[in-house]
């Protein structure tokens, strides 16, 4: 395999108190965010009118702009392919018919000939209903994620940890659309979603590492399994993830406005993927087992009683008795056949 990076001996569990400290934060942050500024839901789900249109000459944007404004309409206004453009506003049911109006008469304010290539009109109770639909598919895919995880890796606790780290990435991108009141479209949930599976696809890379690695070194402690499985795919992770930023820039800068929010969304969501699944995951995995103030050595800690780390070491060593045990049957079946 490529590495990037030499071989290196970083101390992940050693600073897994400011991690846990650092998502506080972020939830702070995240709720004023929400309680101040809110998020800006685009017609998909709050109803609206959307007119697509395709000029038969250039025309400026900007010239479009101050044509939508000058009739008092509060449209957005998106380019997409050679002087086409989509005008969408929020508006209710009744109101539709006056929000094409107003967008049709400062079109024809412009003088250049056009062509309406699509009229999309969105009701409230269809706006809500995809809200509430978009809202269970993110939770759903969490409640997949811990059961698919669980069932891997015969430790429920894993997949929780796992998709507690998910909320952490889903979270920072609400809470960066909310700060920058981009519009959140049907195209932005698709974007959440494919950050939901690109963030479990590094936390299962380490997770079979640290299977892998118990086999290999039955005698180390927990903590060092953690530190020395995430060392040895750190090299993997950051080539992964540096691939599919560059392509995320390119989608950035020069995909155009149509999906210009998907490329943000994603950015944000591969950068927070990364750290989280470092920085969120497996210290929760340690911390579940043995407590917030071990140091990750294995060496009794001054706030846990002794009988609670002997409990959870011996667990530990009974998991990896219980995985060799396991590799013992298969072998002991193939010869068998």
């Amino acid at each position: 395999m490529i590495s990037l990076l030499p071989k290196t001996h970083i101390d992940f569990l050693k600073y897994r108190k400011v991690y846990f400290a650092l998502f506080a934060l972020l939830l702070v942050v995240g709720a004023v965010c929400f309680f101040t500024k809110g998020l800006n839901l685009g017609i998909d789900f709050t109803g609206g009118t959307m007119v697509q249109v395709q000029f038969h000459s250039p025309v400026d944007m900007a010239k479009i702009r101050e044509a939508l404004n000058a009739t008092g309409t509060t449209s957005e206004l998106q380019s997409f392919g050679d002087n086409s453009y989509a005008i969408s506003e929020k508006s209710t049911s009744d109101q539709v018919g006056v929000v094409q109006q107003r967008i049709t008469h400062a079109l024809d304010s412009l003088n250049v000939p056009y062509t309406v290539l699509q009229t999309n009109s969105v009701g409230p109770a269809v706006g809500s209903d995809m809200t509430e639909r978009a809202g269970w598919s993110i939770v759903l895919s969490m409640v997949f994620i811990i059961i698919y995880v669980a069932f891997r890796f015969s430790n429920i606790t894993w997949g929780i940890s796992g998709v507690v780290a998910l909320f952490h990435d889903l979270f920072l991108m609400a809470v960066a659309f909310s700060i920058t009141q981009r519009e959140i479209d049907l195209v932005v949930v698709a974007a959440f979603l494919t950050v939901a599976g690109f963030t479990i696809n590094d936390t299962i890379v380490i997770f079979d590492r640290m299977r892998e690695n118990a086999r290999l070194h039955p005698k180390i402690s927990f903590g060092e399994l953690i530190n020395l499985s995430i060392n040895e795919t750190l090299s993997r992770t950051i080539i992964t993830t540096l691939t599919v930023l560059f392509a995320l820039v390119i989608l950035y800068f020069f995909g155009g406005e149509v999906i210009n929010s998907f490329a943000f969304a994603m950015l944000i969501g591969c950068i927070s993927g990364v750290y989280s699944t470092i920085a969120l995951t497996t210290p929760l995995v340690y911390t579940w087992s043995h407590g917030i103030y071990h140091d990750g050595s294995e060496k009794q800690a001054e706030h846990p009683s002794g009988n609670q780390a002997e409990q959870s070491v011996a667990a530990y060593h009974a998991a990896k008795r219980m995985i060799r045990n396991s590799d013992g049957n298969r072998r002991k079946h193939r010869k068998h056949r």
